[in-house]
């Protein structure tokens, strides 16, 4: 049964590391059309989330975890109103460096890595019923 265990723990670790990836996504697609609120001020950048594999010491099992939460340093991007409180003096304004395209995609894959994880965790418990039944 330790088998079935492992598989609960390491579907549960993909589990919260695509949902606080979903949680990323999320926070970048409500940013995406945000502004600085001073003159020339940068706008929000996007976040960006890295996986790794962390070995759980009490059951030896391999987990995905969230490694860290960073931030695309791609250049942000720039629009004409010069009417916007945060136009520098030629009249631009920086906007996020975010791709609502982009991120919808990551979202998609997010949620079906998400639903994978669940699958996974459906199979070891129609196996762990299995077993009960043949132990009967």
């Amino acid at each position: 049964m330790d088998v079935l265990k492992s598989i609960a723990s390491i579907a549960a670790s993909g589990m919260r590391a695509q949902g606080e990836r979903l949680k990323i996504v999320s926070e970048n697609v409500a940013n995406a059309e945000s502004t600085g609120t001073t003159p020339g001020a940068d706008p929000y950048r996007r976040k960006t989330v890295s996986f790794g594999t962390m070995v759980d010491q009490q059951t030896g099992d391999a987990e995905v975890r969230v490694t860290e939460i960073g931030q695309d340093r791609s250049d942000f991007r720039v629009r004409y109103d010069p009417a916007s409180p945060a136009a520098d003096a030629q009249g631009y304004v920086k906007l996020p460096n975010v791709n609502p395209i982009l991120e919808m995609s990551n979202m998609r894959e997010a949620s079906r890595s998400y639903e994978a994880n669940i699958n996974m965790l459906e199979t070891g418990r129609k196996m762990e019923e299995q077993i009960v039944d043949l132990l009967k």
